[in-house]
């Protein structure tokens, strides 16, 4: 499976989604990580810690596919892509994972995305609510109403937001190997995400 995580915004968790469905992805099959985006934060937690899959930049990706043949290839890509971008990566992929947060400005973004990829004709897209703040908020429970309303395919499952993810960054590590009380609530947010993406 070639999954490709994108989005106009940053900060709503692109890279964690990338490097946390690749960790899911992996247990089901080698599975490689392509850092697509200049700033290389996927690449900058590899360096850190030890993840249980290969995270290489676009440059090595060729070398990497062909040497190691992987089950799963999840693709980080660059914020803001532009409609030939979009185009490609939509065409390159099983499905395009769009993560965003729940508030106006990347639900704004979010929408923008959308329309670029209804324009090119592409249906391979799924939204992910990531950093989903906690009861009381209904922010999250808003986000999703409005975007099943739109007609918009949508995961099922969230990502809550936690500390344990900037734990998980700063050790280099995925979420479930932090010490942290609700590390395994972030991780089982994206092992639920994982089986609907395999399902």
């Amino acid at each position: 499976m070639i999954v490709t995580v994108a989005s106009y915004k940053g900060g709503v968790g692109k890279s964690t989604t990338a490097l946390h469905l690749a960790a899911v992805l992996n247990a089901r099959g080698p599975t490689v990580v392509i850092d697509g985006d200049p700033n290389r934060s996927a690449s900058g937690w590899a360096k850190r810690g030890a993840l249980p899959f290969k995270v290489v930049d676009e440059r090595q990706a060729s070398r990497v596919v062909r040497d190691d043949r992987p089950e799963h290839m999840v693709i980080d890509t660059a914020a803001r892509p532009s409609r030939e971008d979009l185009e490609a990566l939509a065409g390159g992929c099983d499905m395009l994972v769009l993560p965003t947060t729940p508030d106006a400005l990347a639900l704004d973004a979010l929408m923008a995305t959308v329309e670029t990829l209804q324009a090119i004709g592409t249906a391979r897209f799924r939204i992910l609510l990531t950093i989903v703040p906690p009861k009381p908020s209904r922010d999250g429970d808003d986000a999703r109403a409005l975007i099943s309303e739109a007609g918009l395919p949508v995961f099922a499952g969230s990502v809550r937001r936690l500390s344990a993810f900037q734990k998980a960054a700063l050790a280099g590590c995925v979420v479930s190997e932090v010490k942290d009380p609700r590390a395994a609530d972030g991780w089982g947010d994206y092992e639920a995400v994982g089986r609907e993406l395999l399902s």
